[in-house]
């Protein structure tokens, strides 16, 4: 449990992904880094009170999912498909410069859809309800929800009160980072995003840096 013993969320960006142009990028698996990564968080004292896992529609999350499942001794973890990254399937996969360019526009312009991209204000919105959803049947335990950055940063906004703005993305770190909120209060317990790699009592990466959207 979180501080005062109430329950607590954490929302935890997939790792590395085995990047291949010519799959979908909502199939694209994690790769041994990623997978090496999320073995490892299982071990980490904070999320040992987990109970029940959530996960993305997309490979790369359940992957990420399935292996924390695994680590924690769960029965298992449920897919929400609300929980999937912004729809980006009218442009599919975007060299790195596109990319970046892109998802700079996507979240400059939140009303906007980007060359065919939905718009960050309707991601924004089906990623709260998704997630109001889900905390209306939980109550008693620590949940993990295993998502993306895209969507991640727009619950994170969207939970601090902050307008739109890929200031606030995660670490360009291949994924891999995560924020935690009170399942009552709905408020933030930290700022800023924190590394899965990061030892216990490592407080040392809640600095805003901009990337790690994909």
């Amino acid at each position: 449990m979180g501080a005062a013993g109430l329950p607590t969320v954490f929302f935890i960006t997939h790792p590395n992904v085995m990047i291949d142009p010519a799959v979908p990028v909502p199939d694209w698996p994690l790769n041994l880094r990623g997978r090496s990564r999320m073995q490892a968080l299982a071990t980490r004292s904070w999320i040992s009170n987990v109970r029940r896992i959530f996960s993305s529609g997309e490979r790369k999350a359940r992957d990420a999912a399935q292996i924390l499942v695994d680590g924690l001794g769960l029965a298992g973890y449920r897919v929400v498909d609300g929980l999937g990254e912004n729809d980006r399937s009218a442009t599919g996969f975007l060299d790195k410069a596109k990319f970046e360019a892109t998802a700079d526009a996507f979240f400059a312009s939140p009303q906007a859809s980007v060359r065919g991209w939905d718009s960050a204000v309707a991601a924004q919105t089906r990623i709260v309800r998704a997630i109001e959803q889900l905390l209306a049947e939980i109550s008693d335990s620590d949940i993990a929800i295993i998502g993306h950055g895209g969507t991640g940063t727009l619950l994170y906004c969207h939970l601090a009160g902050l307008p739109i703005s890929r200031h606030f993305d995660q670490p360009a770190s291949n994924g891999g980072n995560w924020f935690a909120f009170g399942q009552v209060s709905r408020k933030l317990l930290q700022a800023g995003w924190r590394s899965i790699d990061a030892a216990d009592d490592d407080e040392r990466n809640t600095r805003w840096r901009g990337g790690g959207m994909q």
